[in-house]
């Protein structure tokens, strides 16, 4: 289902120029296009929009007036988008999401307008509540997914090019990190073929204070223990009465592979966790980018690697874009990340 984004501005040529770019993404449509504050509160009371862009000069009321009328009633990410750059600061007290300057009329700055935008889009539908002088009001929400709860804290890993190498980087830091300390349950995903995984696990599993092992269909994850994916075959998160196990199966491939990254963060997404902490390693392509959205959308915290470290900057890069990585970290500086994240 497409989210709805209703566009409130002034000038006619700019409101074409944002529908243009909206109805060319994506996942997002236009539901309505208007001229002033006014109409755009008619069309919020009967499109129920996802999204608003806003602009702040316009005809009769100008748009922080309207963001202070707006929100308490109907909480949804606004988008600001104006040529007057001073009013940032009180377009952003008063409850924006966002605030993006107009372009200059040359196509280098258009480029870019574009690409902020549509950045701005998806990192703000994301959002769960915003703040409009000092009070803090939930967003509204079309759907709600009922999840099964599991309780208990989770940590996620995926990857592909690279991440042979970069796993057990990861794994050494978060063993020296913890200090003796209990590490919530790890589940990697990675792109390896069958009979390389156990072989893979066992080598971890001999250098590290950590137990790692190659899942096994229905077994309950313990803590700092590494669960991974065997070769040729989807693990999954699932959760009964007595808490959350894991799913291993053959299957058809997933965004172009088995074991894929983006069947383990969204059946991860699909079960309630008391913390869930989501990392996308160095890879190729875009297995995980949709996953890790969809995790970020139900609470987790997400970290993609850095394009510096990464030895094909494709995964993380693609679910960067998508508005899924709530931080960018070099390799090295991951497993602080979620250390800190833990403590949190």
């Amino acid at each position: 289902m497409d989210k709805k984004v209703l566009i409130a501005d002034d000038s006619q040529l700019f409101r074409e120029v944002l529908e243009r770019i909206v109805n060319a993404e994506k996942g997002f449509t236009v539901c309505a296009s208007v001229r002033d504050a006014y109409a755009a509160a008619n069309e919020v009371g009967r499109q129920k929009p996802d999204l608003v862009i806003l602009d702040i000069e316009m005809p009769g009321m100008n748009g922080i007036s309207f963001l202070h009328s707006l929100l308490p009633q109907y909480a949804v990410p606004v988008i600001v988008c104006t040529s007057h750059r001073a009013a940032a600061s009180k377009a952003l007290k008063a409850g924006a999401a966002d605030f993006i300057p107009k372009p200059a009329d040359n196509p280098d700055d258009f480029m870019q307008f574009r690409q902020t935008l549509v950045q701005a889009m998806k990192s703000a539908l994301i959002l769960r509540s915003v703040e409009c002088n000092g009070v803090v009001y939930e967003l509204k929400r079309r759907t709600e997914t009922p999840r099964r709860s599991a309780g208990g804290e989770i940590i996620l890993i995926g990857g592909s090019a690279g991440s042979t190498e970069a796993l057990p980087e990861l794994l050494k830091m978060l063993d020296e990190n913890r200090r003796g300390a209990d590490l919530p349950p790890i589940a990697a995903s990675l792109h390896m073929p069958s009979g390389y995984t156990k072989i893979f696990a066992q080598r971890l599993d001999g250098t590290l204070g950590l137990r790692v092992k190659e899942a096994e269909n229905g077994e309950r994850p313990k803590r700092s223990s590494v669960y991974i994916a065997p070769g040729s075959k989807h693990m999954r998160i699932a959760a009964d009465a007595k808490g959350c196990f894991l799913s291993v199966a053959e299957g058809a491939k997933i965004s172009g592979h088995c074991p894929s990254v983006d069947a383990l963060f969204e059946s991860a997404a699909q079960v309630e966790f008391e913390k869930v902490i989501a990392v996308l390693l160095t890879g190729m392509g875009s297995d995980g980018a949709k996953g890790l959205l969809k995790l970020r959308e139900s609470g987790a915290r997400t970290i993609g690697q850095d394009q510096k470290t990464s030895l094909v900057y494709g995964m993380p890069k693609a679910a960067f874009e998508l508005g899924a990585v709530e931080k960018q970290c070099a390799l090295e500086n991951i497993a602080g990340e979620i250390c800190r994240l833990l403590k949190g």
